[in-house]
């Protein structure tokens, strides 16, 4: 029977099947996620789920860079969400140049051949080698506030959603307000780009639907919510799986890695470095902020895993030696697909159930100012108490054992998953998928 299935899916191959293509990135899709979810099955007209291996570490900025160039992190550099900076001595997260992202692309040949490719709300996206680009870029004004928009290529695209569907609301993309609502947008505008015209519409079409990833860190994977929040994906999917079957499109959907219950709570890499003297930090308005000029290790954390910097590698013994306690502590090198200048001299892996937080002070007194708030770039480390309300009202929170749900490791247990009506059923890592989907892209005419 599976053979028979790979069969059918191989017909869609021929010339009579799909000329286009739209592929879905979901955050958060686990395969039990998905597996025990009828409504989300349903949605997607029966496509098999199958299992899907992402690349360690299973963050989402890693597994987008290794599906566009089908290659590992020490290939596309990509390491994680974010990372220190040599040079500069300061960390990157969450920075959107496409030139962050070394390598070829999947679509290299197939928009050589004068094909259009679109890409929406994927992360380093802006300046990418393609047609079409749709990206939060909001204004942040110097007296505060800020100018709630798009970037767009070209120019006229987010203003002609606008008048389609209404402004995209970047307070529903991350943090506490955080809904929904932020992939219906995307799902309608990716909906709307399809159905363009002929002149218009891509023939490839890369999507990102963030909010499923929401609710399962906020009360786990088996909350009440968090099974809500896959009802609502559903919907979306409805969404796009009608916009490919009315303009001639095939479908991909894969998700970037699985979310589990965190049991442990977190862990304090940065407070261990910042005891034993490693970590250095700048006392200013009665507030801890690191110097990370001066510092002589640093944890760089993003959820289940860290990247740490050691500045004189006759400290690393002693360093791996001291952050035992936060899970496995490993030279880069020894992670297959990692060994890449970006990453840290030692990467932690926090165990099942826990994760790595980026504090290093103790008390909220002494937490530095934009702890308490919604601040992607200037935090030195993956921050999810951003998606809890704190005290006084109007911040974020501070306490790290809110969070219920956890990712970032790889492994029996921690898998992804795919679907689609174009390419044969079975089992991939992310890159071998990547791949598939290349040389599916050679055979559409």
């Amino acid at each position: 029977m599976q053979a028979d299935k790979q069969v059918d899916n191989q017909a869609d191959h021929t010339p009579n099947g799909p000329r286009r293509l739209l592929i879905v990135q979901v955050a958060g899709l686990g395969l039990k996620t998905a597996r025990e979810a009828p409504e989300l099955l349903e949605s997607l007209g029966g496509l098999e789920c199958n299992p899907l291996e992402p690349p360690f570490p299973a963050v989402t900025s890693t597994a987008q860079a290794t599906f566009r160039t089908a290659s590992d992190p020490q290939a596309h550099g990509i390491v994680a969400n974010g990372w220190f900076d040599r040079v500069w001595h300061r960390t990157t997260f969450w920075e959107q140049s496409a030139d962050l992202v070394a390598g070829p692309r999947i679509w290299d040949a197939f928009r050589a051949r004068g094909r259009r490719v679109a890409m929406l709300f994927w992360q380093q996206s802006l300046g990418e080698s393609v047609d079409q680009v749709l990206s939060p870029a909001p204004i942040h004004k110097h007296g505060g506030g800020m100018i709630d928009s798009c970037y767009s290529l070209p120019d006229t695209l987010y203003n002609r959603l606008v008048r389609q569907i209404g402004a995209f609301r970047l307070r529903h993309y991350w943090g506490p307000l955080a809904t929904p609502r932020s992939s219906r947008w995307i799902a309608r505008a990716t909906a709307s780009l399809l159905a363009g015209d002929i002149a218009s519409a891509p023939d490839l079409c890369l999507t990102y639907l963030p909010a499923l990833d929401y609710d399962l860190q906020r009360y786990g994977p088996h909350h009440r919510l968090a099974r809500l929040a896959v009802k609502q994906l559903a919907g979306d999917l409805r969404i796009l799986r009608a916009a490919c079957e009315a303009n001639d499109y095939g479908l991909l959907v894969w998700g970037d890695y699985a979310i589990s219950t965190a049991t442990q709570g977190a862990l304090f890499p940065n407070r261990i470095l910042n005891e034993a003297g490693l970590l250095r930090t700048r006392l200013l308005g009665g507030r801890r902020y690191p110097d990370l000029h001066a510092s002589r290790a640093f944890a760089c954390a993003d959820h289940q895993i860290a990247h740490v910097y050691v500045r004189d590698t006759a400290d690393i013994p002693r360093v791996r030696e001291l952050l035992a306690p936060c899970g496995e502590v490993r030279p880069a090198a020894e992670h297959e697909g990692l060994d890449h200048a970006r990453a840290g001299d030692l990467v932690i892996t926090a165990p099942p159930g826990a994760w790595l937080a980026y504090p290093w002070w103790l008390t909220k007194r002494a937490a530095p100012d934009y702890a308490g708030h919604v601040d992607i770039h200037n935090k030195p480390g993956y921050d999810p108490c951003e998606l809890f309300w704190g005290w006084p009202p109007g911040s974020v929170s501070l306490n790290p054992e809110r969070l219920r749900g956890v990712h970032g490791i790889t492994g029996t247990g921690h898998e992804a998953c795919w679907f689609s009506d174009m390419l044969p059923a079975g089992s991939h890592t992310l890159r071998s998928l990547a791949e598939a989907t290349r040389s599916l892209l050679e055979t559409l005419p």
